[in-house]
């Protein structure tokens, strides 16, 4: 299959698949895909968990913005994996409005993120509580509806399938 017209920008709560389901999309389309909080760690050369712990998340969000305008520029990566907070500020929708992309949320339930959250080897640091995370959830829910494209994620379904939904929204 040829590489997208539009980049496809991906978002979402964390453990909604959104680095998943972009290594499948790129292997479908045959194109390299970033994760932004990765891109964000191998710069910086620590984790985001250590980023936010000793410098704040203000000081992350800063990083962040910056990270997203320049994996806009890479023409060759057709897909960007955001972090769960990256689209909830305006001036980064802003910034991906500007260019050519196809927003995508990767809406899964709130104890499917959990799950898949708690099942991780790294703890996240703004998901140590249940309570305050499902809090996030419900407000940052507002913003991920802003995208474009909204698919369904359950357990049911495999990266695959949501992928596939994806691709199938592409412009021919």
């Amino acid at each position: 299959m040829n590489k997208p017209s539009p980049k496809i920008i991906l978002t979402g709560f964390m453990g909604a698949g959104k680095t998943t389901v972009g290594e499948s999309l790129a292997a479908n389309l045959n194109c390299r895909m970033i994760d932004l909080d990765n891109f964000i760690s191998g710069r910086e050369g620590r984790t985001i968990a250590n980023i936010i712990d000793k410098d704040g998340e203000a000081r992350f969000r800063e990083m962040e913005t910056r990270a997203l305008i320049d994996t806009l520029q890479f023409r060759d990566a057709k897909i960007v994996a955001l972090g769960g907070g990256t689209w909830t500020l305006e001036q980064n929708r802003a910034l991906i409005g500007e260019e050519d992309c196809l927003t995508v949320w990767l809406d899964a339930p709130f104890e499917l993120c959990w799950q898949r959250i708690r099942g991780e080897s790294d703890l996240r640091p703004l998901a140590r509580d249940k309570v305050k995370t499902q809090q996030l959830y419900y407000e940052r829910k507002t913003s991920y509806e802003l995208a474009a494209l909204h698919v369904q994620v359950t357990k049911d379904k495999s990266i695959d399938d949501i992928a596939a939904k994806i691709i199938e929204s592409l412009p021919e």
